[in-house]
């Protein structure tokens, strides 16, 4: 053995050992990302406890309500529209059982006159406006709001539109790459690198991980937004696992660690909550409550803004 790894590998050891028992928080080999947009209230598919989800009107509610951020999902139409929705089919939100890639964009159906707010169940939205809309009307519409753009599934046609309108618009800087898998979002990255990303959830375990090993300083964070469930609402509103195990689990682990990226806590609908995450500093909230969000920044604006 080499006298460097002699001596290296006992301190490595070592500092991993303390990191576990102190479970300290370094930064010591990451510099500061500064963001183009602090995202401190986020609305979660355009504000949908407020205004049925993802429209229009929904937006613009959210737009009143000073929102830093949209949260948005797209589709694929089947005439090649990316068009912005949750689901892939229609059922829930139309009432009709076609899925969006079997329908021209002018042949999709209305929103249901009312849908239930999925993490706040038992309460609906209601709203006049229940057209579904194309990304690219959006993005005309407003131009400069930032967005996070939610793809579910590797559809390369899809990947690339977004990438390209996002190109179009002069908005890399303010849409954000998200995915729950780590193979859509490789696609994504390759599609606009200059777009920045979220964690996937693969990747979000292993941050978790190397954060509780103390390496966190050792390993290279090309993610800039770090988007997670608050543990508080696990076994209430929210349930990732189908063990009620896994998900006790889950909310002890997921504590907010102290790391190099935006950490942005969803999907958080009563002030307790919103509380509970500028405590455990997070940088933002998203909610599908937008007006209940604002109206607690402007009532605790310096005290979550200190956290």
């Amino acid at each position: 053995m080499s006298p460097v790894l002699y001596y290296a590998l006992p301190a490595l050891g070592s500092y991993v050992m303390l990191s576990v028992f102190f479970l300290r928080r370094p930064r010591l080999l990451h510099t500061p990302w500064a963001p183009a947009f602090l995202p401190r209230l986020g609305a979660h598919r355009a504000g949908s406890g407020e205004r049925l989800e993802h429209t229009m009107e929904a937006m613009e509610n959210s737009m009143a309500q000073r929102s830093d951020f949209l949260e948005l999902d797209c589709q694929l139409t089947r005439d090649g529209v990316v068009v912005v929705s949750h689901d892939e089919n229609l059922s829930r939100q139309s009432g009709v059982n076609r899925d969006v890639s079997s329908l021209d964009f002018e042949e999709l159906p209305l929103y249901k006159e009312e849908l239930e707010v999925y993490f706040s169940p038992g309460h609906f939205a209601h709203g006049t406006d229940r057209r579904m809309v194309s990304l690219e009307d959006m993005f005309r519409r407003f131009p400069r709001m930032p967005m996070s753009v939610e793809v579910k599934a590797v559809n390369e046609e899809l990947i690339n539109k977004v990438a390209g309108l996002v190109r179009h618009f002069d908005r890399s800087e303010i849409t954000i790459w998200a995915s729950e898998k780590s193979s859509v979002m490789r696609k994504c990255r390759a599609a606009n690198p200059e777009m920045p990303f979220a964690f996937t959830i693969s990747r979000g375990l292993w941050l978790v991980l190397v954060y509780y090993l103390g390496l966190l300083p050792f390993v290279h964070i090309p993610e800039r937004f770090f988007i997670c469930f608050l543990p508080t609402i696990i076994n209430r509103t929210y349930f990732p696992f189908s063990s009620p195990g896994l998900n006790k689990l889950a909310a002890v682990v997921s504590k907010c660690p102290s790391v190099p990226t935006q950490v942005i806590f969803w999907c958080l609908n009563e002030e307790s909550d919103f509380e509970a995450a500028y405590g455990l500093g997070a940088t933002g909230v998203i909610t599908d409550y937008p007006t209940a969000l604002r109206r607690y920044l402007d009532n605790h604006g310096r005290a979550a803004q200190a956290s």
